[in-house]
């Protein structure tokens, strides 16, 4: 086919999006478009050489591999095998095993799978892995599977006929892109069935023209590259992704394709050297740009500036350069590529693939290799597991995904006797941190008791998470709960949330260098759920009905408040190893107490505020804080109060349980609701 310098222009256009959205610039929240840009690109240029040779009856599909091979694989492997020394040196044990098992996914063409089933994409837990971008390669590399094989299939029914095969599956496609943003959101966004449309954009685009020059049109490439733009500065990770708003980067590239010639602005600005230049090494800048940003994460104790982040951006281009020039071009097309024949080139593939899954079987076996560490750091990292028996197997914590369907639910009712339970815990993940070790005491003090965490919702009637559609269930969950522990008998429900994060609808910031990125859990009162009710007043209606809410559960039977628990901001075991891994004083780790009361001020003022005398309170802070010191205790010596950044180990349950179980008995010898005594 002939070469087309502006499809390389658009690649470069595709590339620094995705670059500087990875680099945390949210001027560029958006940037992740580009990789849907690199689909369109990919099924065009793939279709547009397999129709050709289809057409002149020379399609041999080893011929196909190898270009493929040769194309993708040199650079690839060199780049993985570059993160391994840096991830030996610098990565937590946990963070070894998931960076080892990727690597061996790399090397099968699964890493989009296996990063479906680790993490979303936009979480903070993502932008320390080096090879998450690796998705979208697997993505490709399944296309460069199974789409000649289709084609060749399609293409003996006939042209017109082949045409429609890939315009009627890229249309199942995007219905099952749609359809898997509301129901399967992480899913969705990394595996092939809601991709496949964009390649079979590209596809249909190459199908289309026919071999044929692109047919100048001035307006519609200037509105294709218009709408690329706008995808990159006005989406973010809020925005359901693939759906039908991938349509405005996928139909601007689809658009640039079809009528971006050499003739029109859009075609002569594409066309132009730098953006040609920048193009040519876009794969290399691709491979090079996260496991760069990653790396500058994993090693900082607090989050690169933006400073160095830029200088990282700048130093990828040179990288990819190097690698372009050394890497890519000799094994495509210079004396490297002619001295090694298809069956070797194959042979040596299949020998490096074999190296990296030994690699990743290495990593997962051996934990992540803690022998790497100091002692003292292996101690702390222990705490990462310390769940308090919680969301181990995912028996008692729920989510959208994991529905509560049946009473009790199963292997969650060691704690009742006889089908009852004195004392039922209702709440999120803090509820599910804390409740084990709450019902061990409890069991020794004579009280039985039952509890399951619904992950992400409110401990309390009357509200719905508003960035979810899916988590609607969130009302109907802790009403249910409520109704269930009548049912059982309960004396005391104990409602434990971390409340201020779904007020706030944002993560924590202790403002010293802890600043939790992912969580944007924005919280909103049910008769806000049909739209009647407008975002800018959803701060005030939510602390407006959080009083009301506490106050009815009340209505129907005494209840113990736990107050806000102290976040830290920052995951509390691994920056102790850490500290303990660059040879820092033993300390105790601590974040700011007034930190704490500015997060949580308002929540503390409104539950102050409840009047009801069969509500019995437990302040957190007041056992993890030194108001006088004006700080919050996240270690001591080896031992962290914290399996993460927010959530209570066992060890930091324990120091809340005595206060806890006091209250439940205050609570449980209170009179029914409607009753007078008095609480506190």
């Amino acid at each position: 086919m002939r070469y087309r310098p502006e499809i390389d222009g658009l690649r470069a256009v595709a590339v620094l999006p995705v670059i500087l959205f990875h680099a945390g610039f949210s001027r560029f929240s958006g940037g992740f478009v580009g990789v849907d840009v690199f689909f369109v690109i990919s099924g065009y240029l793939i279709t547009s050489i397999l129709a050709g040779e289809l057409e002149r009856g020379s399609f041999s599909l080893a011929r196909f591999y190898e270009r493929r091979a040769r194309r993708i694989l040199p650079a690839l492997f060199f780049v993985v095998a570059a993160c391994i020394p840096f991830a030996w040196m610098w990565m937590l044990p946990s963070q070894f095993e998931g960076f080892a098992l990727s690597v061996g996914a790399v090397a099968l063409f699964v890493s989009n799978i296996l990063f479906w089933r680790e993490t979303g994409y936009f979480s903070a837990v993502a932008e320390d892995k080096p090879l998450l971008h690796t998705w979208s390669l697997a993505v490709e590399e399944q296309f460069y599977i199974l789409f000649p094989l289709l084609l060749l299939l399609l293409w003996r029914l006939g042209r017109r006929q082949a045409v429609a095969g890939v315009a009627v599956i890229s249309l199942v496609s995007l219905g099952l892109a749609e359809h898997g943003w509301r129901n399967h959101p992480e899913a969705n966004f990394y595996l092939i069935q809601s991709r496949a449309w964009e390649l079979g954009a590209g596809a249909l685009c190459a199908l289309a023209m026919h071999g044929r020059a692109p047919r100048p049109n001035a307006a519609l490439s200037l509105l294709g590259l218009g709408m690329i733009v706008f995808a990159v500065l006005a989406y973010d990770s809020a925005t359901p992704f693939p759906s039908l708003y991938a349509l405005v980067p996928v139909g601007g590239a689809a658009l640039i394709i079809l009528f971006a010639a050499p003739t029109t602005p859009a075609g002569r600005l594409l066309a132009c050297r730098p953006l040609v230049g920048l193009g040519l090494i876009s794969y290399s800048a691709y491979l090079w740009h996260q496991p760069l940003f990653a790396f500058a994460r994993i090693r900082s104790l607090d989050a690169p500036g933006p400073g160095l982040m830029l200088m990282l951006s700048i130093a990828t281009l040179g990288l990819a350069y190097l690698s372009w020039r050394f890497v890519e071009r000799p094994f495509r097309s210079g004396n490297v590529a002619r001295s090694i024949p298809r069956r070797s080139l194959f042979g040596a593939a299949a020998g490096a693939s074999a190296l990296l899954v030994a690699f990743g079987a290495f990593g997962y076996f051996a934990d992540g290799a803690p022998f790497r560490l100091p002692e003292r750091a292996v101690a702390l990292l222990r705490y990462e597991t310390d769940w308090n028996g919680y969301d181990v197997s995912g028996t008692c914590s729920f989510n959208e995904l994991h529905r509560l369907e049946v009473q009790p639910a199963p292997g969650c009712a060691d704690y009742m006797v006889g089908g009852k339970a004195d004392v039922v815990f209702i709440g999120d993940s803090h509820s599910g941190a804390i409740s084990r070790e709450a019902q061990e005491a409890l069991r020794r003090a004579g009280i039985s008791s039952y509890a399951v965490s619904y992950t992400g919702c409110i401990g309390l009637p009357g509200f719905y998470r508003a960035d979810r559609t899916k988590w609607h269930a969130c009302d109907e969950y802790n009403r249910a709960m409520l109704d269930f522990a009548q049912a059982i008998g309960a004396k005391a429900v104990v409602l434990t949330s971390r409340f201020a994060a779904y007020v706030d609808a944002a993560g924590f910031d202790n403002g010293e260098g802890g600043v939790e990125t992912n969580m944007a859990a924005r919280l909103d009162v049910l008769e806000a759920r049909d739209g009647g009710l407008p975002e800018a007043g959803r701060r005030d209606r939510v602390m407006g009905a959080l009083k009301g809410a506490v106050e009815s559960v009340a209505d129907r039977m005494s209840v113990v408040l736990v107050y806000p628990i102290p976040e830290a901001g920052w995951n509390v075991p691994q920056r102790a190893a850490r500290l303990a891994m660059q040879g820092e004083p033993g300390g105790a780790l601590s974040t700011s107490y007034d930190a704490f009361i500015r997060r949580n001020g308002d929540v503390l003022a409104v539950f102050d505020a409840v009047e009801r005398p069969n509500v019995f309170r437990v302040r957190p802070y007041d056992l993890l804080c030194d108001a006088t010191q004006g700080r919050c205790r996240n270690t001591e010596g080896d031992v962290s109060f914290y399996f993460d950044d927010d959530h209570l180990s066992s060890v930091g349950a324990r120091l809340i349980v005595p206060e806890l179980v006091k209250q439940i008995r205050r609570a449980m010898a209170s009179p029914p609701a409607g009753h007078s005594v008095a609480g506190e």
